[in-house]
Parts: structure tokens; C-alpha cells; sequence
């Protein structure tokens, strides 16, 4: 499993590439994403362990899989975390919004009401 993630990480798409750049070494407010890590018997495109928030990013194969996606993302959740996804066209053409999303999602999890 960690050869794939690390095969997956040297192959990113071009929303994985970008999304990356505005995550890594804790530009979104202090936390500490990873990419293409293994949970379970899953990879997750990007996730921060430390307050259990997992980030998806689908191309268009994923609308053939929905059933499947939505077993892998009940299987997530039951695990405690929360998974947010998001289409590659929305992360190339809107990313600020996508960023403003996450960024909505990583403070309600640090701050539960």
C-alpha cells in the first residue's frame, strides 16, 4: 500500500498539484496535511490528522463509481473523520472557494460548538 501511495504522489493530477501548493508545510491555518496517504484499506488523496479531515478530489471516472465512493467515504466517517469532496473542475477554476470550504470545515473542527 505504501508503494502505491508513493507512486500516487509522484503522478498527481493537475487539481492534485494545485490544491497541494496551497496546503503543504501548513499554509491553511497551521495544519498539517498529507497526500496520498493510506487508511484502512483506502489511499486519501489529502488528509490532516490532527483534527481527522480528509479531502477527495474526483475526476470525471467518479461519477461511473458513486456507489463506491459514497462505501468508502461511510467507511471514513466511521472512523471519525470527516470527508469533504470536491470535482477537479472546481478545484482548477474555483480554487479560492474550495480553499475558503476547507477552511470553514478545518476551523469547525478545531473549534466544536
Amino acid at each position: 500500500m505504501k508503494h502505491l501511495a508513493r507512486e500516487l504522489r509522484k503522478n498527481q493530477t493537475d487539481a492534485e498539484k494545485l490544491l497541494w501548493s496551497r496546503l503543504r508545510n501548513r499554509q491553511l491555518e497551521g495544519c498539517k496535511f498529507r497526500r496520498q496517504e493510506p487508511i484502512g484499506p483506502f489511499i486519501v488523496d489529502f488528509v490532516c490528522l490532527e483534527i481527522a479531515l480528509i479531502l477527495e478530489l474526483d475526476g470525471g471516472q467518479h461519477s461511473m463509481q458513486r456507489e463506491r465512493d459514497d462505501q468508502r467515504t461511510h467507511y471514513l466517517q466511521t472512523l471519525g473523520y470527516r470527508v469533504l469532496r470536491y470535482w477537479n473542475h472546481e478545484v482548477l477554476n474555483e480554487i479560492d472557494a474550495v480553499l475558503e470550504t476547507i477552511r470553514n470545515a478545518v476551523m469547525e473542527r478545531k473549534n466544536p460548538v
